[in-house]
């Protein structure tokens, strides 16, 4: 599967005009706007391989790219406030608890809060990517959502590995992108140009994964095409 993903762009008959603009878009997505494209992008990718095809999508149809992304970042930034709210609850009730000298109890209790506001953040690290897959083949923001429909899935060892993987990709992705960007100029191009490519291998490997666990054949279809669904 690791070889399929890193190869998966590659074997586009796109894959420089894909690379490109996803690198371009990486590179302006402080501008929010090129982000919500990036994920759009994602989400056709898992929209494809959790159905076992394995052809690249083109960035084309727009409206749809912008549609699906809005929908993905919704779900990353719900998930993303979780740690946040665990953190906050878990610091302030402590804070409250020993006041401003906390002494040794206060401080081992701080030390749980941190643990646990951490156990967090990995909680919802290893949940979004099967939620945005279950979003990417069901074709409802909701079903990002439903983790009684997610659970199952995030506690087999099949989706484990593969998360491992992705991450794993990512790491590289990353890694290689930081050494790039130490090239005058250029670099910072090459950098988010690489970063894309890692972030949709990563990608491939999950909707490559979610198929193992949840196959369908290659005809059956979201609800209705990214254009034409309802905003939620």
């Amino acid at each position: 599967m690791l070889t399929n993903a890193v190869t998966y762009l590659k074997n586009s008959d796109d894959v420089w005009k894909t690379t490109v603009i996803g690198g371009l878009l990486v590179l302006a997505s402080v501008l929010v706007l090129p982000a919500v494209l990036v994920w759009g992008y994602v989400v056709r990718v898992l929209e494809r391989t959790s159905r076992g095809d394995d052809e690249a999508p083109r960035f084309d149809d727009w409206r749809a790219l912008t549609i699906d992304g809005a929908k993905a970042v919704a779900i990353l930034l719900a998930y993303g406030l979780i740690p946040f709210v665990v953190g906050g609850l878990l610091f302030g009730g402590v804070w409250l608890a020993v006041g401003g000298d906390p002494g040794t109890i206060g401080t081992a209790a701080f030390g749980i809060a941190s643990l646990l506001t951490l156990a967090a953040m990995l909680a919802v690290a290893y949940t979004v990517p099967a939620a945005l897959a279950r979003f990417a083949t069901e074709g409802r923001l909701g079903a990002g959502f439903e983790f009684g429909e997610l659970r199952p899935s995030l506690a087999t060892g099949t989706y484990a590995v593969g998360w491992l993987q992705a991450v794993g990709i990512v790491f590289a992705g990353a890694l290689l992108s930081g050494l790039l960007t130490e090239i005058p100029i250029l670099g910072a191009v090459l950098g988010t140009i690489v970063s894309f490519y890692a972030l949709v291998s990563a990608y491939y490997v999950i909707g490559q994964t979610w198929e193992r666990l949840h196959p369908v054949s290659l005809e059956e279809t979201r609800e209705q095409p990214s254009a034409e669904r309802p905003a939620i």
